[in-house]
This record gives C-alpha cells, sequence and structure tokens, in this order.
C-alpha cells in the first residue's frame, strides 16, 4: 500500500493547486504525474481525500465534465454546490462550459 500511499500525495499536491473558480479532470492529473492510464488511481484518491481535509476534491471531474464523485460527498449535491459557489454552473450532474473551466495541470505546473 505504501506505493498507493506515495501515488496519492502526489495527487494531493496537483489538486491543491488547481484554482478556485477551475476544474481539471482525473486525467489531466494522471497524465501529468506521468502515469496517464492511472486516472482512476486518482479517482481512488480523491475519494480517499477526506483524510486530506484540506484538498479540494470538488474541482476534480471527469474527461467529460461530469460530476462522478459526487456520491463521495457528503449531502446529495454537496459537491455541486460546493462548485458553484465558485462561480461554476452545473447543470444534469456536469459542467456547463466545461472547457472555460478547465485548468490543465501539464500547461500550468512546472514539470
Amino acid at each position: 500500500m505504501e506505493e498507493n500511499d506515495n501515488f496519492f500525495e502526489k495527487v494531493y499536491i496537483v489538486a491543491r493547486q488547481i484554482p478556485y473558480g477551475r476544474v481539471t479532470s482525473y486525467g489531466a492529473i494522471a497524465k501529468y504525474l506521468g502515469a496517464a492510464r492511472s486516472a482512476r488511481m486518482v479517482g481512488w484518491a480523491m475519494n480517499a481525500s477526506g483524510a486530506a481535509g484540506d484538498v479540494p476534491a470538488h474541482r476534480v471531474v471527469n474527461r467529460h465534465g461530469l460530476l462522478t464523485g459526487k456520491h463521495h460527498f457528503e449531502g446529495t449535491n454537496l459537491m455541486q454546490q460546493l462548485l458553484e459557489e465558485e462561480g461554476i454552473k452545473v447543470k444534469n450532474n456536469k459542467i456547463v462550459d466545461f472547457e472555460k473551466f478547465f485548468w490543465d495541470p501539464s500547461q500550468a505546473l512546472p514539470r
């Protein structure tokens, strides 16, 4: 499990960099970390991020802008509420104008 813990911590470091009012995808984080096929592992890290309370997991969605992780948040619409508080509109569990709000760690963070 130690290898997963290290990967999860790397995911959290990237997720903490997502700017307020922006979102990224599980796959974009995985690609940035050099593990392009590990989007699902990034999802698992986000699900486990309750232990790392300073991780803005609500800003990580799937590649189409769907709030696929919303059932891991307390309350029915907490993930959507958190995003909407940051000015991101959500309709039918999907971010409206996803491309406009998308933040790519590969373009924003140093290697």
